[in-house]
């Protein structure tokens, strides 16, 4: 089903990005987009776990230097059936945690280094086991790519408005170009679309991965308590981090900010929080 939703983002953000090109340069335009948005299809699909570690500055962590991490990650991974996957650790002291990767075989899981301070051992795992329920589930690519694709789109959305302002593509009725008016009502509402594709993405995959995550860690209670620690540990400490991949931590980085909380990537602590209590036995 996952596999499914990846092709289907692409080929939504592909049409976005082909309706674009066609408001800034009509046919030839169109065309040109639709070359970007092969390109960013491949190295999105193929690369997906490496453009989220960059974007995060995120560093590989040794057993030797965590020795304790690699322990949990590899025994919640036999018990989840996935390979082990990469381990990194997020230059932040907000505790927080990301899984990215195209499958359970090209995965990896990423900290903050503040995580482990903040984290009672139970807890620890209910985290790792939800991020392991990511790659389980295989939606982390989705995640990944509509981060990528909804980042390019609102980029070439200012690109748009910049051109139609300057007065660019006013010439291109010919090639069917959507001249001054219509680049900039694309540039408004495209942007915004490949926004709610990606909020809709986010916010389902979290209730999966929160049940999930329970049954790899055998209990909802870690990751319960844990989920209610973290979204109190976001408003106190920032993080510096692009927009673009907050959707990827298992609570939103930026729930600090009230602008950033109205379009949030993720459901309501509480409600997931009431779901894993149901879940108790």
């Amino acid at each position: 089903m996952n596999t499914l939703k990846v092709w289907l983002l692409m080929g939504v953000l592909t049409i976005l990005l082909v309706m674009m090109g066609n408001a800034i340069g009509g046919n030839s335009g169109a065309m040109f987009f639709f070359l970007i948005a092969m390109v960013m299809n491949f190295f999105s699909y193929f690369y997906s776990d490496k453009i989220a570690i960059k974007m995060t500055r995120s560093y590989p962590v040794s057993e030797s230097e965590a020795p304790e991490l690699y322990e949990i990650v590899r025994r919640l991974s036999q018990r989840a059936g996935i390979p082990m996957p990469r381990l990194f650790v997020t230059p932040s002291d907000q505790p927080n945690a990301f899984a990215t990767g195209r499958n359970p075989a090209n995965s990896a899981v990423a900290v903050t280094e503040g995580i482990m301070r903040l984290l009672n051992k139970s807890e620890v795992e209910g985290v790792l086991a939800h991020e392991l329920a990511h790659i389980k589930n295989r939606d982390v690519l989705v995640g990944t790519i509509a981060a990528a694709m909804a980042g390019a789109i609102s980029m070439i959305g200012n690109v748009i408005q910049w051109g139609a302002i300057l007065g660019m593509g006013r010439g291109d009725d010919e090639e069917g170009g959507g001249g001054l008016v219509g680049g900039l009502i694309m540039a408004i509402i495209f942007p915004i679309a490949a926004m709610i594709i990606q909020l809709a993405i986010s916010r389902s995959r979290e209730y999966g991965a929160d049940a999930t995550g329970a049954q790899i860690a055998g209990s909802p209670n870690g990751l319960a308590n844990a989920l209610l620690k973290l979204e109190s540990a976001a408003h106190r400490i920032p993080m510096q981090v692009n927009p673009a991949t907050s959707h990827l931590f298992i609570v939103n980085p930026l729930s600090g900010a009230s602008f950033a909380r109205l379009f949030s990537t993720h459901p309501p602590i509480q409600e997931r929080v009431e779901r894993l209590n149901r879940m108790r036995v």
